[in-house]
């Protein structure tokens, strides 16, 4: 039965993500291939133009065994960030390196800056630890309280968990600001785990990258991956830099042995060099956002909290109408949003989409527009 014969009997009851898109299938009768996914938070320019060119000359890699150090990787990621690559450790996606992170350091207390990823928390649950939040306000529009969060960092704390730009608010913190806030948990003996996945999208990632840091404090470790911007996450490639390097030891020791393929490894050498399409990316996302904003902020019915990622969060202003209403709405034309009712401190009127084409933009915009105004 097709989704437009039975749209009076589906219950909405589901809260997908955005690589869920054979449930959606499943119960909306949309074929995924025809889904635009607003959801998944992935660059709408598909992934690298030399990396499609290249990687299939290189198959034959596939018949030996790759670099067990990785060495040329992360002398490549190194350079495309900033650092040494001897502070560079990759691993199976930035998942594996949250997983081990949090395995090793085993918190007993950890305080997550929230509403965010909901990753961190388990794995500190399945390590036998207890999460505890500090609160994004919406009464601050989910800006993070420098002072607030350095009068919450307790002794009894032993890791801190920070999104930057942060999932799902697109807010983001500088990097005097994090400076201040590892201060303050250097001198309580809490270590900082920082998840950059989106950095790469901000306006000027230069002054938010907390990777400069890692040369001089030893209480923190970032994690990157390149399942959004470079819209790879099937090739299942991460990595962390931190200043730390026996705790850097202590990981890589923790993790299976080429828990990289060797075709993963060729392509992220390919991909950090593509200057081309990472300069495309950043003035797509960086016209989109802007674009975007520009037509929301006239819309009454809605209030945006500005965005910093590839991604916004909109909060509904129109009495009776919900985020369950809007994401069926849109899911029945093809476009796929993101429910945050699930998040924690958030409630069913609130949204999350990214950019996407133009194209693709206006075509969800203009739902909202005819929805919310």
């Amino acid at each position: 039965m097709s989704a437009e014969t039975d749209s009076n009997k589906i219950e909405h009851k589901e809260h997908f993500h955005g690589s869920d898109l054979e449930k959606i299938e499943k119960i909306y009768g949309i074929k995924k291939e025809d889904i635009t996914s607003f959801s998944a938070n992935v660059n709408p320019l598909g992934i690298s133009y030399k990396l499609k060119k290249e990687l299939a000359s290189h198959i034959d890699a596939i018949t030996s065994y790759p670099d067990r150090e990785y060495t040329s990787l992360r002398k490549c990621i190194a350079k495309y960030a900033g650092t040494d690559y001897t502070s560079v450790l990759v691993g199976n996606g930035s998942t594996e390196l949250i997983s081990l992170v949090i395995q090793i350091k085993k918190p007993s207390k950890a305080l997550i800056v929230g509403p965010t990823y909901s990753e961190y928390e388990h794995e500190v649950a399945l390590g036998g630890g207890r999460s505890h939040y500090f609160r994004l306000r919406e009464k601050d529009d989910f800006k993070l309280d420098i002072e607030g969060l350095e009068n919450a960092l307790t002794s009894d704390i032993d890791l801190l968990v920070i999104c930057n730009p942060n999932n799902p608010t697109s807010s983001q913190i500088d990097r005097s600001s994090m400076r201040r806030i590892l201060d303050a948990c250097k001198e309580k003996g809490i270590f900082v785990m920082v998840d950059e996945t989106y950095v790469e999208f901000s306006e000027d990632t230069s002054k938010i990258t907390s990777i400069p840091l890692t040369e001089y404090y030893n209480n923190i470790i970032i994690l990157r991956g390149i399942s959004k911007f470079f819209a790879a996450p099937g090739l299942r490639l991460g990595y962390a830099v931190c200043g730390n390097h026996e705790l850097l030891k202590e990981i890589d020791s923790r993790k299976n042995p080429w828990t990289i393929n060797s075709l993963a490894a060729i392509a992220g050498e390919i991909m950090f060099k593509d200057t081309d399409y990472i300069n495309e990316t950043w003035n797509l996302i960086s016209s989109e956002r802007k674009r975007i904003c520009g037509i929301l902020e006239k819309c009454h019915g809605l209030k945006f909290y500005k965005p910093h990622a590839n991604f916004i969060l909109i909060k509904i202003l129109k009495d009776g109408i919900t985020s369950e209403e809007l994401f069926d709405t849109a899911i029945r034309q093809g476009l796929m949003i993101r429910d945050c009712s699930t998040f924690p401190f958030l409630d069913n009127k609130y949204i999350r989409f990214c950019f996407m084409n133009p194209e693709d933009n206006d075509k969800l915009v203009k739902i909202l527009l005819d929805k919310l105004s």
